[in-house]
């Protein structure tokens, strides 16, 4: 496992390891990346070009992660524009998951009868370029009011059937203590309320968020769990341990999600240090995400045919709770990608049956410089399988 980052000679520590000070220097120009990185032609243009489409900052923390040279370094990659985002992504679309219609009120996506996950801000620390939510993420229209959230918060007292809460964004530890106690305590009031989920990616991106104050704050309303998101042993460093060891301490299970991303990721021996770095640390790997079909990240996406075969290589080949779930999430809810939810490639679409029986057929194109280590049986595309529209 990596050191603890040190801080730069022009930085206090004191200041390096304030999360807030962290959040105040992001890094946001191409003259400020400098500083840490030798940006490529091709990123100066991309960081030029995607203003305005999905905006970019980078914590001075993971900014220290990357490579200075190596612009195929796994940690630049997933947060430093490219022109791959501007060419021509025939899937790509802008809510695949169809988020939108499952939201009753403002930033709530009641999409499982049981739990709903509330995006309580648009805020996050870092923009990774194959962010699901780009839409709204950095966003002032989806940044939540006081009376929006209380809002969410009288949908859910409303329906007791939601036993389970998902906090997301944006980031909803970009909150400070005081904001997340009004919010955990409202929460904590729904007697139907069981269970009280974080997404966050704060241990990965800013680790020095997890502080003793914030452990304790989520202890007073446990069942507290938190999942957070490692996609690379890069970025498993010691500051990133101490994070998950104030967590456990804390009574907080951890759980991590990885999205599965080509050229940063997408291997056997990648995935296996991944997922056994993370037990090291006392994380359960729980989710191996298929990438979503999101505007602008053909580039990051592989065939499900790649993520298989990683799964299948990794059984019998590491300890059993170091493998996750493949998975994709559709609009019918998340569906295991093996071959018991799997039938088959149609063309350029991989056909699959959610939990509900509903026929999902997922726009997956193989790369035509791809060899797949594993094959699909082919079969023709049902009539009656629901797909996003290949534009």
């Amino acid at each position: 496992m990596p050191e603890a980052t040190l801080s730069p000679p022009t930085v206090a520590s004191e200041d390096w390891t304030d999360w807030r000070w962290q959040m105040r220097n992001r890094i946001h120009s191409v003259e400020a990346l400098r500083e840490w990185i030798e940006p490529t032609e091709d990123e100066i243009e991309a960081i030029e070009k995607t203003e305005g489409v999905f905006r970019w900052n980078v914590t001075p923390y993971y900014a220290q992660l990357m490579d200075r040279e190596d612009p195929n370094c796994p940690i630049r990659r997933q947060v430093i524009p490219t022109m791959n985002e501007l060419e021509e992504d025939l899937v790509g679309v802008e809510d695949p998951l169809t988020e939108v219609a499952h939201s009753p009120v403002k930033n709530l996506i009641h999409n499982y009868r049981d739990r709903v996950a509330f995006c309580v801000t648009a805020e996050c620390a870092i923009y990774c370029r194959y962010c699901l939510r780009k839409r709204m993420v950095g966003d002032a229209d989806f940044f939540m009011r006081t009376g929006e959230l209380q809002e969410a918060i009288d949908y859910i007292a409303a329906h007791d059937e939601i036993r389970d809460v998902l906090l997301t964004g944006g980031d909803p530890l970009t909150f400070n203590e005081a904001h997340l106690e009004w919010l955990l305590s409202r929460l904590r009031a729904i007697d139907h309320v069981e269970i009280i989920r974080f997404g966050s990616r704060m241990p990965v991106k800013l680790p020095y968020r997890i502080t003793d104050d914030l452990c304790s704050l989520l202890a007073k309303h446990h069942p507290v769990w938190v999942n957070t998101h490692f996609n690379h042993p890069k970025e498993l460093t010691a500051d990133a341990a101490a994070a998950i060891d104030r967590l456990t301490s804390a009574g907080v299970p951890v759980g991590n999600q990885t999205v599965l991303l080509r050229g940063i990721n997408d291997d056997v021996e990648t995935m296996k240090a991944l997922n056994e770095g993370l037990v090291r640390m006392r994380v359960r790997p729980y989710y191996l995400y298929q990438a979503q079909l999101i505007g602008g990240t053909a580039h990051l996406r592989t065939p499900i045919e790649t993520g298989m075969h990683i799964m299948r290589e990794l059984r019998g080949r590491t300890t059993g709770f170091a493998i996750p779930d493949y998975v994709l999430d559709t609009p019918h809810g998340k569906v295991p990608l093996h071959r018991s939810y799997v039938r088959g490639r149609a063309g350029d679409r991989v056909v699959m049956e959610t939990y509900s029986g509903q026929l999902w057929a997922e726009p997956n194109p193989i790369p035509s410089d791809e060899n797949v280590p594993l094959q699909l049986p082919p079969i023709d595309l049902p009539p009656e399988a629901d797909t996003i529209d290949i534009r």
